[in-house]
């Protein structure tokens, strides 16, 4: 008698069908993840733009958002690099 009666059919296709289970599941854990941190790395974009206090003329208000994006940018792009590698 198989395992379980017979119940789940073959034991090797039932193990076959719960390592292509569980390799989804993983792929949609790391699509999550990816999802997430590009978010993430809009929203901390945003955020940090709306914290401005733009002063002056259009040239010291371009200067003040170049500033900031100069400091926000690098970080955004490297969460996004990782999301990108976490999906590869």
């Amino acid at each position: 008698m198989d395992g379980f009666g017979g119940l789940f059919g073959d034991p090797e296709e039932l193990q076959k069908r719960m390592a292509e289970f569980a390799d989804q599941m993983q792929g949609q854990q790391r699509l999550a993840w990816a999802d997430n941190a590009i978010k993430l790395a809009v929203d901390m974009t945003v955020a940090a733009v709306n914290r401005i206090n733009l002063q002056g003329d259009a040239e010291a208000q371009a200067q003040q958002i170049r500033q900031v994006m100069a400091v926000v940018f690098p970080e955004a792009v490297t969460l996004v690099r990782e999301a990108r590698q976490g999906l590869q």
